[in-house]
């Protein structure tokens, strides 16, 4: 099976490093030690031009929580439609309402200004109380794909979740699988959920990438 590798960055240079160590794709932040947000559109189109791997952007207003006021969810259709009309592959995005559930209204919204690209729910997703419920809502809206750990603190620690939730969607949505992913679980956790892609943080260098990539070559 052929497991695809995302890459998260947040520079043109983390972007090339990512490239060269053998990344599928990319993922573009800001403020990664916040867990992401929006990027700079000069930081956008940088990375945009120095590389061909598909690129995906984290839209997100900021730090916190993602449950997001009218005037925050306006910011972010106006980022997508600016964005979209870069160049780039896909958004990354999540909106949760007060409860902790997927707020179908704000995403609607959401994905309507960012077709056609690929959309991707992020790890707000690990944040709900029913991630196979939550799941379907996300397949019924369309959305490409997940980006999860499980509902855990680590992919591998989700391994039984992210297993649910693969054969739960059936090839409709892919599940992305992030948090801790490294040379060591990488197999573990691809073979006992079946998960078809990966996602990891660059690292120094793109170390930890390298390891993964190495590893995901093993017979």
């Amino acid at each position: 099976m052929i497991v695809r590798v995302e890459a998260c960055v947040d520079s043109r240079a983390a972007a090339r490093e990512a490239g060269s160590a053998g990344a599928d794709r990319l993922e573009l932040c800001a403020d990664l030690a916040e867990e992401g947000t929006t990027p700079e559109r000069e930081t956008i189109a940088a990375t945009l031009a120095d590389s061909a791997l598909p690129l995906h952007v984290m839209i997100r207003a900021r730090p916190g929580d993602f449950h997001y006021s009218g005037d925050e969810l306006e910011q972010m259709r106006r980022d997508i439609t600016a964005l979209r009309a870069l160049g780039i592959a896909g958004v990354v995005l999540g909106t949760l309402d007060e409860r902790g559930a997927i707020d179908i209204a704000a995403l609607e919204r959401l994905v309507e200004a960012a077709r056609p690209l690929a959309v991707t729910f992020h790890r707000a997703f690990d944040q709900v109380a029913d991630p196979l419920a939550a799941l379907d809502v996300l397949m019924e809206l369309g959305i490409e794909r997940v980006l999860t750990a499980g509902h855990a603190g680590s992919a591998e620690a989700g391994i039984p979740m992210l297993a649910a939730l693969v054969q739960r969607s059936a090839g409709r949505s892919e599940i992305l699988a992030g948090g801790g992913i490294r040379q060591h679980n990488v197999l573990r956790i691809v073979r006992e959920t079946g998960v078809r892609e990966v996602h990891l943080r660059a690292g120094p260098g793109a170390a930890w990438l390298r390891g993964v990539r190495a590893a995901l070559a093993e017979p």
